[in-house]
C-alpha cells in the first residue's frame, strides 16, 4: 500500500492570451487548467495505486477557483483533495509558500510526494524542491520512468545510496537529462518530479466526475500549519512587453548596413558608445 501525495497547481490553459491590467494578470475570463506537469504527475500516483494499492491525496494552493481542478483531479481518480487558502501566504513566494505546503504535507505521511517538473505560469520548478528539503525527502527530478520496488530489486537497478539500505521500498527513476537518460535508485519516502513523456493522463469519466462531488475536499489556511516564516521575495510591478515596432530595412553596401545597424543600436542603448 502506498499513501501518495500529489502537488498539483491551477494555471493558465497554454493557448491563453495574457493580459495584464492595473498591474496584475486579469484572470477573470481566462480558461484556467491543471498545470500540463502536474498532470503526469497525477496520472503516475494513479497508476502506482493501482499497482500497489492505497490512497492518492492532491494538495494545491489556490483561491475559490482552483477548487475546478481539484475537482478535475477527484474526477479522474484521486481519493482526496486539500486547498491551501492562497490569501493566508504569500504564494507568489515560492520560500513562503514551500513552507506552507510542507506544513500540510508533514503530518500526511507520504511514502511518495509526486509533483510536475515546474508550473508552465512561472517556470521556477522549486517549490516542490523546497518542500522536499524541509521534509527531509531524497528526490529526483524529470522522470519519464518510474517503478516502486523491494531491496533485492532496487540493488539490481542501480547503486543504492548511502544508508539506503535499510529501506523498505525503493523508487527506481529514469531522468531526462538534457536529451539523455540516467537511472537512479532513491529509498521512500521521497519526491519525485514528473517530465513530459513519464505518461499519457487520463481524462475524466462520467462516473469519475459524479463520483468527484462526492469526495472529501478540504480547506485550510496558513495558519492551520503553523507560525508563518514570511517571504523572502516580493514583486514590485508587474507589466507587459513593450509593444513590438515595425521593422525597419537598411539600405546601402553591407558594410553600409553594419555601420548603420550600430550606429541605431547605439543610439538606442543597445550597445556602448
Amino acid at each position: 500500500m502506498l499513501n501518495i501525495v500529489v502537488l498539483l497547481k491551477q494555471t493558465f490553459d497554454t493557448e491563453e492570451k495574457i493580459i495584464v491590467k492595473d498591474g496584475a494578470v486579469a484572470e477573470a475570463d481566462a480558461k484556467l487548467v491543471i498545470n500540463p506537469y502536474d498532470e503526469y504527475a497525477l496520472e503516475e500516483a494513479l497508476r502506482q495505486r493501482e499497482l500497489h494499492g492505497g490512497e492518492v491525496r492532491v494538495v494545491s494552493c489556490g483561491g475559490d477557483r482552483s477548487e475546478e481542478a481539484l475537482r478535475t483531479a477527484l474526477a479522474m481518480g484521486a481519493d482526496e483533495a486539500i486547498r491551501l487558502d492562497s490569501a493566508s501566504v504569500e504564494s507568489e513566494d515560492s520560500f513562503a509558500l514551500a513552507t506552507a505546503l510542507a506544513k500540510i504535507i508533514e503530518p500526511l505521511k507520504p511514502d511518495l510526494l509526486l509533483a510536475g517538473l515546474f508550473a508552465v505560469d512561472s517556470g521556477s520548478g522549486s517549490v516542490a524542491l523546497q518542500i522536499a528539503e524541509r521534509l527531509g525527502l531524497p528526490h529526483a527530478s524529470a522522470a519519464v520512468k518510474l517503478g516502486i520496488v523491494g531491496p533485492d530489486e532496487a540493488k539490481a537497478s542501480g547503486e543504492l545510496p548511502p544508508g539506503a539500505a535499510a529501506a523498505a521500498r525503493f523508487a527506481v527513476v529514469e531522468r531526462d537529462v538534457e536529451g539523455d537518460a540516467e537511472t537512479v535508485v532513491i529509498p521512500l519516502p521521497a519526491l519525485i518530479t514528473a517530465q513530459q513523456g513519464l505518461n499519457e493522463p487520463r481524462y475524466p469519466s462520467l462516473p469519475g466526475i459524479m463520483k468527484a462531488k462526492r469526495k472529501p475536499l478540504a480547506r485550510v489556511s496558513a495558519a492551520a500549519g503553523g507560525e508563518d516564516e514570511g517571504a523572502r521575495t516580493s514583486r514590485l510591478a508587474l507589466f507587459p512587453p513593450a509593444p513590438r515596432a515595425a521593422g525597419r530595412r537598411l539600405a546601402g553596401t553591407p558594410a553600409e548596413q553594419a555601420s548603420e545597424l550600430v550606429r541605431l543600436l547605439q543610439a538606442e542603448g543597445q550597445l556602448p558608445q
